[in-house]
């Protein structure tokens, strides 16, 4: 870690920031090292250990970030197919898939140059993740991005009313959902909970408490590839009704917020969350084809989503919403300074 430590002292990192929806997403375009593998899936296990995971922690500890910052190194794609590959990552490590950072990936990819787009019309982004292969549809206006779909790999749901007890929530059934990512899901209520910010600290609890009840479960893996097994984060959902203050003209509207890794805090309402409470609305027949979710964060912010078609591994479901720069930084780390890597603070 040393040795490290010391090559890190010599990088100088630039990152171009977003947000989608109020969510984080820093981007990396260029690597100061080659990540090997010959899939984007075995460039994650790679990036585990060595000088990926050393710069995700320069990247995302404060003080260059924070408890609940995300981003992504941007890799070859698997094949010419893409136009690029990426890892996604947080605070404790490397996801395998991540919604709002393909919708960021979308605008940062035309607005940048590297996908060219036309003033008026839509311009497909084709992106290699860790879970497979997805799509940011970027819709420009005048030569504005108005608005940026994400297309996701098939979502589906992996278990129903699975049981889990939990020291501070008691018993809880919950739904496993599968959405590039493996979701534990259920209503907030379930848990006595409302999803508003005042309630954020029980909430983040409660997540925990549900991930860790379910590590080693066998509902916790994903039926074929073993590479993409462990619960990702909790979802917590209620119904949004009419007159609660939000616009929403879809045919259902719901809250969520979505608790992953250790105790982070998605911002947004999930890209790839969205995709498998899609995935579980559907199946149970509240959200019929056609039709359109409104989802809502915990912060309010908003996505719409719809399944677009339906496939034997599942149904593929477009979540659409915007991204927006927020500032370009280039990173670096004196050899001197004794925070090191530095630190979370929550």
């Amino acid at each position: 870690m040393k040795g490290l430590r010391m090559k890190a002292a010599q990088w100088k990192i630039s990152t171009v920031d977003y947000h989608t929806a109020g969510e984080p997403f820093r981007i990396v375009p260029a690597l100061p090292f080659p990540i090997e593998g010959d899939t984007v899936l075995a460039r994650r296990q790679n990036a585990m250990e060595g000088p990926a995971d050393t710069l995700r922690q320069m990247l995302v500890n404060e003080p260059r970030g924070h408890a609940d910052m995300y981003g992504g190194f941007i890799v070859p794609p698997n094949d010419s197919g893409a136009h690029l590959g990426v890892l996604f990552w947080h605070k404790d490590g490397f996801s395998t898939a991540c919604g709002h950072g393909t919708i960021a990936l979308g605008a940062w990819a035309v607005r940048s140059g590297m996908v060219p787009a036309p003033d008026d019309g839509d311009t497909d982004v084709v992106i290699d993740v860790p879970s497979g292969r997805v799509k940011a549809r970027v819709h420009t206006e005048d030569g504005r991005i108005t608005a940026v779909a994400f297309r996701n790999v098939p979502s589906f749901v992996a278990v129903r009313n699975v049981e889990v007890t939990t020291p501070d929530f008691g018993t809880l059934r919950i739904d496993v959902l599968w959405g590039g990512a493996l979701y534990a899901s259920l209503p907030a209520r379930a848990a006595g909970l409302d999803i508003t910010p005042s309630n954020l600290n029980r909430l983040i609890e409660a997540g925990r408490q549900i991930k860790a009840a379910l590590a080693g479960h066998p509902a916790a893996q994903h039926p074929t590839e073993t590479r993409l097994d462990g619960i990702y984060g909790t979802i917590f959902h209620e119904d949004v009704h009419a007159g609660g203050g939000l616009v929403h003209t879809g045919d259902l509207a719901q809250r969520n917020v979505t608790i992953f890794a250790d105790g982070q805090v998605d911002r947004s309402p999930c890209g790839s969350g969205t995709a498998a409470r899609v995935a579980s609305l559907a199946a149970s027949g509240q959200l019929a084809d056609g039709q359109v979710l409104d989802h809502f964060s915990i912060i309010d912010s908003h996505f719409t989503a719809t399944v677009a078609q339906a496939s034997d591994a599942g149904v593929i479901v477009d979540v659409t919403s915007n991204a927006f720069p927020v500032g370009e930084s280039t990173f670096t780390l004196a050899d001197d300074d004794e925070l090191g890597l530095g630190f979370v603070l929550r």
